[in-house]
């Protein structure tokens, strides 16, 4: 529905990533963002929702050939790919507003489990003028999304 401007619920994920790109200050007008990851819960409709702020969206997925030539030129760059550390800082333009949705278990140092995203957090911090966190990101702001919808199915 979303696609066809209906009015709609919009799902709490891609509501929830626009959220946290919005509250950054970044001027979505003429934006170029690059959505890592074409899945429907996730990439198309936060590539929908950014061409609908009237940002101008590339969408990729596994077969997109030099990916990181894409990436560079993002001032707002969202993945969704399922790849631990996929995006290094090489793949991050300076000042990039970086939203991390992936959700990945690898294992640390010390031989547990633990959770990270598609993003080299550490290594693109210092690069990006905003990114977010995995785990305590997308995932708590997805939530919040979820209460605001059935707030909004509600009335």
């Amino acid at each position: 529905n979303i696609v066809f401007g209906k009015r709609s619920l919009v799902p709490c994920t891609a509501l929830a990533v626009m959220e946290m790109i919005e509250s950054t200050g970044i001027e979505l007008q003429g934006a170029r963002a690059v959505c890592v990851g074409a899945s429907t819960i996730v990439g198309k409709p936060v590539a929908v929702l950014l061409m609908q702020a009237e940002a101008t969206v590339t969408s990729t997925n596994a077969h997109t050939k030099n990916q990181e030539l894409l990436t560079r030129e993002a001032d707002i760059l969202v993945t969704a790919a399922g790849v631990p550390n996929l995006i290094t800082a090489e793949f991050v333009k300076h000042g990039a507003v970086v939203i991390d949705v992936g959700i990945n278990r690898v294992k640390g140092k010390d031989g547990k489990k633990r959770t990270v995203g598609d993003v080299d957090f550490e290594g693109v911090q210092g690069i990006a003028g905003f990114v977010s966190p995995v785990p305590g990101g997308v995932g708590p702001m997805t939530v919040a999304m979820m209460l605001r919808n059935t707030v909004q199915a509600a009335e």
